[in-house]
């Protein structure tokens, strides 16, 4: 091994050097070379992105992924440079759950049938789901890290060396300014005696040395000072790069809302579409005690005012038509066909879109207001609603029911 002893006390002296210098500043017994206010600004600046960016990655993180050992095994997968293994989201593992669920009750019964439905959107919801993690780490979370690993760490090691440069600067300044009072009190009180010529050596000696000392320290001073520019030159650029990180990172924010919307907007689509088919397969549950309680749309402030108080008439029923049972009324009517009530009938509120599965059913429209009543034996989920010329079944659940 090139073990080079001259090196190692020469590197050993640069760093008491500026230990001694540092120690100095802090003790207000040294003075400090100080940074224009634009660098200073630019330094403040770099902090603040880089603590910011710390902190947006760590809570995206935590967003995407809020199991903390996942997030752990993650960053030793991303460390040691292997991939990452596929995991099953909380949405597919329910969809398992739910299916080997109808297939013990029974897939043919209602709640089997029902537990096959959601099971499947929830699956759906649990690949949305892994898709938008996918994407959102690869746009907005690697960006991120990018940055910090690299960028932020280029930036750091050059502001080490800059911080050094000031520190040689000003140990040259102060042994400068040492030397120069050292050789004015030489010139001022020479030490010697005027009837001994030997003193008079002496005292010239003296002020050559530290005339010596003095062009020495103003040598290095010069030295260090070059290289304290260009240091402060290269800094300053890397500094100024942040406005263009901004920019950067601006772009990935936007791809990572994009990503947010699209993964919000599929779940939104699913979660109708399996309202829908639960409200088409509602006819099933007739008979099931269950079934009478009130939709979830009641639970709306209108609708708990309306059930709440005693005043409120209840939905008016059409007469049975003669030599038609109750029990098939449903089956055998063509709503179309049927009146209204002569008095009595109440208003709804639309509260979702609703497509119409066949001529017997209403199509709505969100936030629309509609007439509607019931018909003798007709699914307590389902009334006969009218909008002008238009009359057809409508499910209840989609429906804020008002007096």
């Amino acid at each position: 091994m090139d073990f080079n002893v001259k090196k190692l006390a020469s590197d050993a002296g640069v760093f008491f050097s500026r230990a001694m210098q540092f120690t100095e500043e802090k003790l207000g017994q040294a003075e400090k070379t100080e940074l224009d206010a634009h660098f200073e600004n630019l330094l403040a600046r770099a902090d603040c992105t880089k603590n910011w960016t710390e902190k947006i990655l760590r809570q995206t993180e935590v967003l995407l992924q809020p199991n903390p050992s996942a997030r752990v095994e993650e960053f030793l997968y991303e460390k040691l440079d292997r991939k990452v293994p596929s995991r099953v989201t909380n949405g597919e593992l329910l969809a398992q759950y739910m299916t080997e669920a109808a297939n013990d009750f029974g897939p043919g019964t209602p709640y089997g049938k029902t537990l096959i439905k959601v099971g499947e959107t929830q699956r759906r919801l649990g690949a949305a789901e892994r898709d938008f993690i996918h994407s959102a780490s690869i746009n907005f979370l690697t960006p991120l890290r990018n940055f910090l690993e690299g960028d932020w760490r280029t930036i750091s090691k050059e502001r080490r060396i800059l911080q050094n440069c000031r520190l040689d600067l000003d140990a040259c300044k102060a042994r400068l300014k040492k030397a120069k009072a050292a050789e004015a009190k030489a010139a001022a009180v020479p030490d010697f005696q005027e009837t001994r010529p030997r003193n008079y050596v002496l005292s010239a000696s003296a002020s050559a040395l530290w005339s010596d000392e003095v062009e020495k320290a103003e040598h290095e001073l010069r030295l260090t000072q070059t290289e304290f520019d260009r240091q402060a030159e290269v800094t300053r650029l890397l500094l100024e790069g942040i406005s263009s990180t901004h920019v950067n990172h601006l772009r990935c924010l936007h791809e990572f809302v994009e990503s947010q919307t699209n993964y919000y907007a599929q779940c939104y689509q699913y979660m109708l579409d399996l309202q829908k088919q639960l409200g088409r397969f509602s006819g099933t549950f007739v008979g099931n005690a269950e079934s009478a309680s009130p939709p979830p749309a009641a639970t709306s402030p209108p609708a708990v005012a309306a059930a709440t108080l005693p005043a409120v008439p209840t939905i008016p029923v059409v007469p049975t038509i003669a030599g038609v049972p109750n029990t098939v009324a449903e089956s055998v009517l063509n709503p179309n066909e049927v009146k209204p009530p002569a008095s009595g009938t109440r208003k709804a509120r639309v509260l979702y879109d609703y497509e119409a599965a066949d001529s017997t059913e209403l199509a709505l429209l969100a936030d629309e207001m509609i007439t509607v009543y019931s018909l003798p034996g007709m699914d307590p989920d389902w009334l006969i609603g009218e909008r002008g010329n238009q009359k057809g079944k409508v499910p209840v659940t989609y429906l804020e029911l008002l007096s």
